[in-house]
């Protein structure tokens, strides 16, 4: 029988080891295609994802063909928290937003493990909170704070989360993400470029001053990582 892995994903690597190993059979490893669409608005559920490396894109559709980010996932937490609540049709978009791999699991098997004495419930409780930190403090940011601030927070969440450099991303997604026009998107990232901090092309971001881009960044970053980091294992 091959070994059980040790599992990057907070949540899995926080539940005691007999029960990840009891769980394990039940998930198989997927990759995260960048762009590849995980759930879309209607449609069933039918599996919840634990990013190992790689981040997935909540997106709510606000009008025809235009989506606006209101949080992201990575290795500190699932997509598919509506089968967790009970609801078990998409109301939203998600996206893969940066690339890499995790451990999917059937929308019945998470059901049956969730009720059956696992810590994962009281894990994944403590984990909404989190989101929703990151949620209610995303939309406060795109309401009251100027554009290039906005954009550093969002390049640190991710940088968090990639634990990489550098990244894919196109215009038209920075523009959902901060609900702006493309020409903003690139004013903004011409600003952070020419002090130092990023370097930005058409379709990729690379990070060249991470604590100069933190101290850009909107004071909603240091809230939303204060709590990113509180997820301890």
């Amino acid at each position: 029988m091959a070994e059980t892995p040790i599992p990057n994903n907070r949540l899995l690597a926080a539940l005691p080891k007999n029960q990840f190993q009891k769980l394990f059979p039940r998930m198989e490893r997927v990759d995260l295609v960048y762009d590849k669409n995980i759930y879309q608005p209607g449609e069933p559920i039918r599996h919840v994802y634990f990013p190992e490396k790689g981040i997935i894109s909540l997106l709510a559709t606000v009008g025809d063909d235009y989506n606006l980010e209101v949080g992201i996932v990575g290795n500190e937490g699932m997509a598919g928290l509506p089968v967790f609540m009970g609801v078990q049709i998409s109301s939203n978009c998600a996206v893969v937003q940066g690339s890499g791999f995790a451990y999917r699991m059937a929308t019945e098997d998470f059901l049956e493990v969730s009720s059956n004495g696992s810590e994962l419930p009281r894990l994944i409780l403590r984990y909404m909170h989190s989101l929703f930190t990151q949620v209610a403090q995303s939309a406060a940011c795109n309401r009251y704070h100027p554009i290039d601030e906005r954009l550093a927070r969002w390049l640190m969440m991710t940088h968090d989360r990639m634990h990489a450099e550098d990244f894919a991303i196109t215009q038209e997604f920075l523009s959902n993400m901060l609900g702006v026009r493309r020409e903003a998107v690139n004013k903004a990232a011409k600003i952070l470029q020419e002090r130092g901090l990023i370097k930005y092309s058409r379709g990729h971001v690379t990070v060249i001053d991470g604590p100069g881009l933190e101290k850009a960044a909107c004071r909603c970053y240091g809230v939303i990582k204060k709590e990113y980091d509180s997820l301890s294992v």
